[in-house]
C-alpha cells in the first residue's frame, strides 16, 4: 500500500532575499565597473598589440630612406609590450600596478616631515 502525505500548510520555496541598501548597490556597481573596465582594457590591449605588429611589419618592409617611417622602434616595442600585457592581464594588471603605487605612497607618507620657518629658529 502506498501512502501519500500531503502538507496542508505548504509554503512556497524560499526566494533569495534581495538587499536594497546603498552598500550592496555600491559593491555591485564596483564589481560591474571592474568587469566592464577590465574587458575594455583587454580590448584596447588587443588593438594595441595588433597595431604594434602592423607597424613592426611596415617598418621592417619599408625602405630605410623612405619618409613613411614615422614610428620609432621604441614606440613599436612599447605598443607590443603594453598591448600584450593589457590583452592578457586586463584589470588585474592595472590593479597590481596601482597597488604597488599605493604602497610607495604609503611608505613615503609614513615619514614625518618637520617644517620650521627661518624666523622661528633660535639665534
Amino acid at each position: 500500500m502506498v501512502t501519500i502525505h500531503v502538507n496542508a500548510t505548504s509554503e512556497p520555496p524560499g526566494l533569495p532575499t534581495g538587499a536594497w541598501d546603498l552598500t550592496s548597490f555600491l559593491e555591485n556597481a564596483k564589481s560591474t565597473i571592474q568587469l566592464w573596465g577590465g574587458l575594455a582594457l583587454m580590448a584596447f590591449g588587443a588593438i594595441g598589440l595588433v597595431w604594434g605588429g602592423v607597424l613592426l611589419i611596415r617598418k621592417l618592409m619599408a625602405n630605410p630612406q623612405a619618409s613613411a617611417q614615422h614610428q620609432s622602434w621604441t614606440t613599436i616595442a612599447l605598443l607590443v609590450l603594453v598591448g600584450g600585457g593589457l590583452a592578457t592581464g586586463g584589470w588585474s594588471l592595472v590593479s597590481a600596478i596601482g597597488s604597488g603605487g599605493q604602497k610607495t605612497i604609503e611608505d613615503l607618507g609614513g615619514g614625518t616631515v618637520i617644517v620650521q620657518r627661518l624666523d622661528e629658529l633660535p639665534g
